[in-house]
């Protein structure tokens, strides 16, 4: 009994010196630095090494020995794309990873609602961590500079602070889950063409006030763990390892302590890219172990050229050690955290918070004589023409292109939800370039058509002479050379000879909706003959569904536009002044005037404001008032109008407030968006809107003195429905 009971006590004492003994880096609850400090401690160099570079195309190595599990990344930012083979990008084949396809990031913007923001990054990352990733790349919010470029869908448009507040709550939604939101492309990638090439030349000023407040708000107000470089050159530097822009900005200036890592590809140089702030390198070679030398990961800037430095000691240990503890800073913050939740994939849920972000987002560009919504009741036919009825949108674009559970069709979804209440017809009308499949993904459609544009016009005008109603659905598509990565467009206007066939369409029937499915500008040289435009975008899985309920009205339409429509390409900035699309430098003349702050400047008359959106109720503006007339350095100053919904129906309004400083040692913009507010009312319903502000809304970035100033002086607060429908201003001081 003795020798139990001495057994017994020997047993419990090895438990409790063992339990003493565990590891700091396992314990989730010790603080997270002296867990990467132990952790850190506990590894080979070669170890460090593989750590920060990839082992296969979306995948980086944990550390087997220590139990931390390896690093997975998926491309977003608008779905969670298919499983590809390890050293290839086809698709993997399997059978479990067709996601639910959400609106692209143009659309999101269009909802001015953070709400439907947070619901986006909310559900993005419950599907993001149900397929086991830890880093979704995305979002994106570069600046729309220009029409032109490929990858605006994927971003938010052209005002710096509208990225700025709808990027925090996505970014918080997605890693609620456990998953980093990794915000790219770091910094002034805002062309396609020649993205591989190009340096980018612009004031610290312009860089600071346009280009840099999203990327802030993600990492300081976002606390994003994660940040993609950018493909192009800045100050002569590849930004994916760019001293300026890693250490100087993103590290000191704004604090970030999560990992930076390369576009695929991105990295050019073993040296930079060990000072100058990247963490990990992704797809130097861009086929894997099909191109290049046969140990492609291997050879990678950061890996064997990188252990062989340290080992000669022309490079320090610590070089490594500063990126593995960024890496494992990001791997407690994911894999290594047992409150991760396990999210879901591809659920009801999700197809519904896609289609309400649709809805939100889809915005009633024109609408002559109320022509929308289609009145049901008294319709029999309805015809519907143009392939983007059709086309699949979801396959496609670049590293957005999404193997998806399903996809609603704008035909489809207009023909479930009329049902028997009218006769849905459909004719081609033109024919665009068709795209096979991308990566060994297929469209599954073969929607091609041999008969020549003259015999299709013939068709649709026969058809839409016959109807009540016509639908025309065109627009852009995923094609490249259009809303697509790796290219910009050639032209403003819409391919594939649309211009004519909607011409042609507003001669036989006077009730004409155009719907643009795109994610850029486009010229619309028939404007003024089509009473009713809608503008589409990539609505995801539940496309037809939202545009539908938007077009009988179902759902009142409430989204504003993210980026000005010019009438023509001229009158964008970049096109008028800046240098676009450069060559190996490239200066952006026009500086901090882009998008309404040019069209403000030149005073020109856009195609549709920034800002921009109609409803199918009428709102009504009272009075701007202010709570003082005077505001101090260190004060606030709050602002109100009171809006009411004098039509017949619930809709939703979103209330904009402008600055203008009146009088500036710097040029400014005529005025800046500085806040907003999307408001319900139902109909007779009057609500108060209140802004308050800080000296950080009347600030300007002072490049000589590289701070952010506010000069005393006169402003003026601005309410409007847009950046050109202006309804009421109040003047003020700053002391």
């Amino acid at each position: 009994m003795k020798k139990i009971l001495a057994l017994t006590v020997v047993l419990v004492a090895t438990i409790q010196i063992q339990a003493q003994q565990k590891p700091i880096y396992l314990d989730p609850k010790a603080p997270m630095e002296e867990r990467i400090g132990d952790a850190l401690g506990r590894m080979t160099l070669e170890e460090k090494i593989a750590m920060v570079h990839a082992q296969s195309k979306f995948s980086s190595p944990g550390v087997p020995s220590l139990g931390i599990p390896d690093n997975w990344m998926t491309d977003g930012p608008h779905g969670i794309r298919a499983e590809v083979l390890w050293d290839e990008w086809n698709t993997a084949g399997w059978t479990n990873d067709a996601c639910i396809a959400f609106p692209a990031l143009t659309c999101l913007a269009a909802t001015w609602n953070e709400d439907m923001a947070a619901l986006y990054g909310k559900s993005i990352g419950e599907e993001a961590r149900y397929r086991n990733k830890n880093v979704l790349l995305g979002p994106g919010v570069n600046i729309y500079r220009t029409p032109l470029n490929g990858r605006n869908f994927e971003y938010m448009g052209e005002d710096p602070l509208l990225a700025s507040r709808m990027v925090v709550p996505y970014v918080k939604g997605v890693q609620a889950n456990g998953v980093a939101a990794c915000v790219k492309h770091f910094a002034l990638n805002n062309q396609e063409i020649r993205r591989h090439e190009v340096n980018v030349n612009v004031d610290d000023r312009t860089l600071y006030e346009i280009y840099l407040p999203a990327f802030k708000a993600a990492v300081q107000e976002g606390g994003a763990w994660a940040i993609m470089g950018s493909y192009n050159r800045y100050k002569g530097q590849w930004a994916c390892q760019n001293q300026y822009l890693l250490n100087d900005i993103l590290r000191t200036e704004w604090g970030f302590d999560g990992v930076v890592i390369s576009d695929w590809g991105g990295v050019n140089d073993t040296m930079q890219a060990i000072y100058n702030g990247l963490d990990m390198e992704f797809g130097t070679w861009t086929d894997g172990l099909n191109f290049g030398q046969s140990n492609a990961y291997d050879n990678y800037y950061l890996a064997d050229p990188f252990l062989k430095l340290i080992r000669s000691g022309e490079v320090k240990e610590a070089e490594v050690d500063r990126k593995v503890r960024n890496i494992l800073r990001l791997a407690f913050r994911t894999t290594m955290n047992p409150e991760r939740p396990f999210g879901s994939f591809a659920t009801e849920a999700h197809g519904d918070a896609g289609r309400k972000i649709a809805q939100e987002g889809i915005v009633l560009l024109k609408n002559t004589a109320n022509v929308l919504p289609v009145d049901l009741k008294h319709t029999n036919k309805i015809a519907v023409i143009g392939e983007n009825a059709i086309k699949v949108m979801t396959v496609g674009g670049g590293s957005s292109s999404l193997k998806v559970k399903y996809e609603v069709s704008p035909l489809a979804g207009i023909q479930s939800r009329v049902g028997d209440e009218a006769e849905v017809v459909y004719a081609r009308g033109y024919v665009g370039d068709q795209l096979a499949g991308q990566d060994g993904l297929s469209t599954g459609e073969n929607i091609a058509d041999n008969r020549t544009p003259e015999e299709l016009i013939v068709e649709a005008c026969k058809v839409a002479a016959e109807a009540d109603y016509v639908i025309f659905i065109g627009g852009l598509n995923k094609n490249p050379g259009q809303d697509c990565e790796g290219d910009d467009r050639a032209s403003l206007g819409l391919p594939y000879g649309q211009d004519k066939l909607i011409d042609e369409l507003a001669k036989v029937n006077k009730n004409l909706a155009v719907v643009i499915i795109s994610g850029n500008a486009v010229a619309m040289p028939w404007v003024d003959r089509v009473p009713s435009i809608v503008q589409g975008w990539y609505l995801g899985s539940e496309a037809g569904n939202a545009l539908a309920s938007i077009l009988v009205g179902d759902v009142n339409p409430s989204g504003k536009l993210p980026f000005t429509f010019p009438v023509r390409l001229q009158d964008s900035a970049a096109h008028s002044v800046g240098e676009y699309p450069g060559g190996e430098e490239e200066t952006y003349n026009e500086g901090i005037f882009v998008g309404y702050r040019w069209v403000d400047k030149q005073k020109t008359k856009p195609l549709f404001s920034f800002g921009h959106g109609l409803s199918y109720t009428t709102f009504e503006y009272g009075k701007v008032t202010a709570d003082k007339k005077e505001m101090t350095q260190d004060g606030k100053m709050t602002f109100h109008v009171k809006v009411k919904n004098t039509g017949s129906r619930e809709g939703a309004e979103v209330v904009q407030l402008y600055i203008r400083d009146v009088r500036s040692s710097l040029p400014r913009p005529v005025k800046e968006l500085k806040s907003f507010h999307k408001v319900r009312l139902a109909p007779g319903e009057e609500k108060e809107v209140a802004f308050t502000i800080d000296r950080t809304a009347l600030a300007f970035f002072d490049d000589a003195k590289h701070e952010w100033v506010a000069e005393p002086g006169d402003f003026e607060a601005i309410i409007g429905a847009s950046s050109t429908d202006l309804r009421g201003k109040v003047s003020f001081k700053l002391k």
